[in-house]
């Protein structure tokens, strides 16, 4: 039986610090960098004119994450997304009170970014209605979709790209990691990749807590879809969680045995070093006489010869 995964934290922190720090802590650092990323995330798109816009708006999402974790990541772990959560959960890597309290403080996070948001559109004076405004970067499907993408095919998509970004970080969050600032970049630049093939879909953000916090804000269509963008990628999530939990155990597995296999034939070696055994008396064949006494034997019976004596 292989040993469970310990269910704790883990942080992206350097290698010799051992001791999360208390929850609190935690909390207001996944509260703020949930804050960022919905602030970016939303804002960028929200405020863009297209024809003098120096980044595009899934590029600065990305680099939202990639800042906000190599900034959090050594208090929280940097998650800042409950599908994260959720996939550390099935993972073992975050206990269930926690990660409760973790979707909680990334909820509240980017409901006070839009809440930000939504306060700086209505003191435009050329937006009639901040809730049509918002419509524009809230995600959707069906007649709210871009390309009016179906039902199934946005489920399927959020699934996918929640499970990657969810393995990736999984992957690349490891306490025995050389490199801590792997984990921000890997997980940025594909969080960008995807965020791009989401925009042009249905404003797709493999973020439950960024979805509710541009729904909340938006017209009444899109708390009538949210479910989708809140399950959809828990699902994704969950799937990555326990299939990352699960090639652990076969690794941990495979490695108890090649250890054992290895120990066995050490032993094995030393046990022949310390008793040799005769090839003669393992094959059965009569050990063959000294060259040098058959040598003398014969010349002494040349002699013997010689002499008369024989």
């Amino acid at each position: 039986m292989s040993t469970p995964v310990p269910a704790r934290h883990d942080p992206v922190q350097p290698a010799g610090s051992e001791v999360p720090p208390r929850l609190l802590p935690r909390l207001a650092a996944e509260a703020f960098g949930s804050f960022f990323l919905a602030l970016a995330g939303l804002g960028v798109p929200l405020f863009t004119i297209p024809q003098s816009s120096p980044m595009p708006a899934a590029l600065a999402a990305g680099l939202a994450v990639t800042a906000a974790m190599l900034a959090f990541g050594h208090v929280s772990g940097g998650h800042f997304n409950p599908a994260i959560t959720a996939g550390h959960l099935m993972a073992g890597r975050i206990r269930v009170g926690a990660a409760g309290a973790y979707a909680a403080a990334q909820l509240a996070g980017g409901l006070l970014a839009a809440l930000a948001l939504f306060g700086i559109l209505r003191t435009l004076p050329g937006i009639a209605d901040s809730r049509t405004a918002f419509d524009t970067v809230t995600a959707g499907f069906g007649e709210h979709s871009i390309i009016q993408a179906p039902l199934a095919a946005v489920l399927l998509l959020e699934m996918i790209g929640a499970a990657i970004i969810t393995a990736v970080f999984l992957a690349t969050a490891r306490r025995d990691s050389s490199s801590p600032s792997a984990a921000p970049v890997a997980v940025g630049l594909s969080f960008a990749v995807l965020l791009q093939l989401g925009l042009s879909v249905g404003n797709l953000p493999f973020n439950p807590a960024r979805a509710a916090a541009s729904a909340v804000f938006s017209s009444g269509w899109a708390l009538e879809q949210l479910w989708v963008f809140v399950a959809a990628p828990l699902i994704g999530a969950v799937i990555a969680g326990l299939a990352f939990r699960s090639f652990n155990a076969a690794a941990s597995t495979t490695g108890e045995a090649l250890a054992g296999r290895d120990s066995s034939e050490a032993a094995a070696v030393e046990r022949a070093d310390e008793d040799p055994i005769d090839e003669s008396v393992a094959t059965g064949e009569t050990a063959p006489k000294p060259a040098g006494k058959d040598s003398q034997t014969a010349a002494s019976e040349a002699q013997e010869f010689f002499e008369g004596k024989r």
